[in-house]
């Protein structure tokens, strides 16, 4: 059968990583399609030296690529937003497929994508987008399609897993870790995106609209970042029976759609609270199939790789089929034509259980005012431990509260840091159960 010619836009980690697939599996990958996949032209700013480029046709222009009549696909590994955006957009316009690791292109404007795509035609596949290797895309959009979804919750940015997990097994501060993780190559000179959850809020919009049929609604997610927790919190999770990690989370409830990326204290035997290091997991739970557990490299040039040349050889399986015949980008057809989609909630009206660690000043009465503000405010705690006062006196407190609304503990803890007895602010971290067997 005919080829089908692929031009790669971008030769870093995960671009240099295809290439080398590619070209190293091309008779498996020929086999697996029914017809080879050929690189046809590839757009960089620097070669890379793992990849040799003997033969094949390169430019510094990547929308030289888009509109190459000798491409059939568009490989888009650039990363960001604007250029990205009009890259496949562009390539679209001259009837191309995309294929995309680009998990910020897809959170901010898939709508926008998606559309132009269906009305060309033309497949775009984005299984590189979220959690690199691990294949939850096409596990949800269609080894789950059966199911109603219920909740997703994941480990899905490997930068803030590696740090929990070392703060928690060595006793190190945030920032060690993070530095550690900097010069490791895991995190970015500048590490926001990793640490304060936007990363995990692309990954996590995109997982939503999969699961519950609803457009791309990244400006909704709730996020938080690890960046305030410390090795006291870590160390007073783990004596409570719980770990640290950084979730993004998504349930179906009556009143809407829950769209939420914080750090979460889970209980020690869930699955996830066992995923350490750089990994990746993400659990799922469905009506008729239960839990489901997808783990893996997250990231990564080969891991990535390896999902880029699936939707590869997907896009080959069905460049020849009638687009109305394909599976929906999103799982579901008709995505944002119907006004009845549930909406995503705001924070303040997430319910859900918290851990609560405040410095008290040693004095009578003090604990029994914090618990009567709780109390005011329709909260029960679960438990309490006093420690030791420090040597300015000041007492730690922890507390672990029964479930309350998000707006009930917002203004109870805006009451407690009002307390003259109370230095500093009071720290706040979700709970949840994630109950493997519910």
């Amino acid at each position: 059968m005919k080829p089908v010619r692929v031009g790669i836009c971008g030769l870093g980690t995960v671009g240099g990583g295809t290439f080398n697939v590619l070209t190293r599996n091309a008779d498996e990958i020929a086999r697996r399609a029914g017809r080879p996949i050929v690189i046809e032209q590839v757009a960089l700013r620097s070669t890379n030296p793992e990849c040799d480029l003997t033969g094949i046709k390169t430019t510094n222009d990547v929308f030289e690529v888009a509109r190459n009549p000798d491409v059939d696909v568009l490989v888009e590994v650039l990363g960001g937003y604007d250029v990205p955006r009009e890259l496949v957009l562009t390539a679209i316009a001259n009837g191309k497929h995309v294929v995309t690791a680009n998990k910020a292109l897809i959170a901010v404007h898939g709508n926008e994508i998606f559309q132009a795509a269906h009305e060309q035609g033309v497949i775009v596949a984005f299984e590189a987008a979220v959690a690199g290797g691990i294949p939850v895309i096409k596990s949800l959009r269609e080894g789950l399609g059966a199911n109603r979804i219920e909740w997703v919750a994941g480990i899905i940015n490997g930068t803030g897993n590696y740090i929990l997990t070392h703060m928690r097994s060595e006793g190190r501060a945030f920032e060690d870790v993070l530095a550690e993780a900097q010069a490791l190559g895991y995190a970015e000179a500048d590490p926001t995106f990793d640490v304060e959850g936007i990363d995990a809020a692309h990954k996590l919009t995109i997982l939503a609209s999969i699961a519950y049929g609803v457009p791309l609604q990244f400006e909704k997610a709730y996020t938080e970042g690890i960046s305030r927790v410390t090795f006291d919190d870590v160390q007073q999770a783990d004596n409570l029976g719980y770990v640290i990690k950084h979730l993004g989370i998504s349930k179906r409830t009556e009143q809407g759609l829950e769209l939420r990326v914080h750090p979460t204290l889970i209980p020690k035997e869930r699955l996830l609270a066992n995923v350490n290091g750089v990994k990746n997991a993400i659990a799922i739970m469905g009506d008729a199939v239960g839990p489901t557990l997808y783990y893996g490299a997250g990231a990564g040039s080969e891991p990535t790789a390896s999902a880029v040349v699936a939707d590869l050889l997907d896009v080959a399986r069905d460049i020849a089929t009638d687009h109305h015949y394909r599976v929906p980008y999103l799982a579901f057809s008709g995505i944002g034509e119907d006004e009845g989609n549930p909406p995503i909630l705001p924070m303040e009206d997430i319910v859900t259980a918290y851990y609560l660690r405040l410095l008290a000043v040693d004095r009578p009465g003090v604990l029994a005012r914090v618990a009567t503000i709780l109390s005011e405010q329709g909260i029960s705690i679960e438990a309490l431990v006093q420690k030791e006062a420090t040597e300015g006196e000041l007492v730690p407190i922890i507390l672990l509260t029964h479930s309350c609304r998000e707006k009930q503990m917002n203004e109870a803890i805006r009451h407690i840091e009002s307390m003259a007895d109370i230095a500093g602010p009071v720290t706040r971290i979700r709970v949840e159960s994630l109950d493997e067997q519910e």
